[in-house]
């Protein structure tokens, strides 16, 4: 989420493939793929008034969005666009910003936004296991990115980002600690850090800074906070908001532009070119994206309406590049 009106709206509010026969020919089960692919829609409902903006996938053909107007959690299977809530939220405070869901599709760890809370639910039962409260008076915990030893969370009005063990199996520490930004990074008066992601090969954190040189990304090292402008070709990312990388690939979501520039990274993340944007008619300012089988998935955040309770809202599949 970036920017001063989705800063307002927020402030305001406060399977996978089943499994063909193994006697059957390659051509066979690749043709009974594509026809399964071409059923799932490319866009569904999500419940009236329930303000979406971060969405996350896992290894099941399940989507799971978080609510700005309450907090909760809910699930659509992306094979019929039908879902239900998982988890109620605690109110207009505590909304759900960014989330993502582990490798083990156990676990949601949940960016609170304006509350300065992290939060960790239980995927089954929908059940809150941990509550963390970071920064200081004007804290945003906006975005989330899992790695081998951390889930790491992106201040949008504070120059640091903050860091929740995991361990071994997978399973978050009991204290979260704060990482200062520095080097290159640049703290605006404004939404400054949004989305994260880690670069191809693991090393570092690739982070969306909305405001320096109208827009782009910053490499940061975990260990130290240092971050180095990532060499991008003079594009620029103002209304960057939601990061997916796939391999090489990454994707950044323009909300307010309702678009997605698609960038080829070198290994380290130091470097990005420009391979191609992504338009829809069916975009209303999606904020995040996921990916699952060969699509992108983004909710609409629609943050040029007024939320009410009837507000409609829905979820869009685009192709992978």
């Amino acid at each position: 989420m970036n920017g001063p009106l989705a800063r307002r709206r927020v402030l305001g509010a406060v399977a996978a493939l089943g499994g063909a026969a193994l006697v059957a020919p390659l051509e066979g089960v690749a043709r009974a793929a594509e026809s399964i692919g071409a059923r799932r829609p490319a866009q569904f409902p999500l419940p009236n008034g329930f303000h979406p903006e971060g969405i996350t996938i896992g290894r099941s053909p399940y989507a799971y969005f978080g609510s700005i107007a309450n907090g909760d959690i809910y699930r659509a299977s992306l094979a019929t666009g039908r879902g239900c809530v998982i988890s109620q939220g605690g109110g207009a405070a505590h909304p759900v910003i960014g989330l993502k869901i582990d490798r083990r599709e156990r676990l949601l760890f949940l960016s609170g936004g304006p509350s300065r809370e992290i939060r960790v639910a239980d995927v089954h039962s929908g059940r809150l296991l941990k509550t963390f409260a970071v920064g200081s008076d004007g804290t945003f915990v906006n975005d989330v990115i899992l790695t081998p030893g951390a889930a790491w969370f992106t201040d949008s009005f504070k120059a640091q980002i903050y860091r929740l063990p995991l361990d071994r199996h997978g399973e978050p520490g009991d204290a979260v600690t704060t990482v200062p930004l520095t080097g290159d990074w640049q703290q605006g008066p404004s939404f400054t850090a949004n989305g994260i992601e880690r670069t191809p090969d693991g090393s570092a954190l690739l982070l969306v800074n909305a405001f320096a040189d109208g827009g782009g990304l910053v490499r940061v090292d975990p260990r130290t906070g240092i971050g180095r402008t990532v060499d991008i070709g003079g594009i620029e990312l103002p209304n960057g908001d939601g990061l997916l990388l796939l391999g090489r690939t990454l994707y950044v979501v323009q909300q307010q532009q309702n678009a997605i520039d698609v960038l080829r990274l070198n290994e380290s993340g130091t470097r990005g070119t420009a391979i191609a944007r992504i338009t829809d008619p069916r975009f209303k300012i999606p904020t995040t994206a996921a990916a699952w089988g060969d699509r992108v998935y983004l909710p609409n955040a629609r943050f040029d309406v007024e939320p009410k309770p009837d507000t409609t809202y829905e979820a869009v599949a685009v192709d992978q590049i």
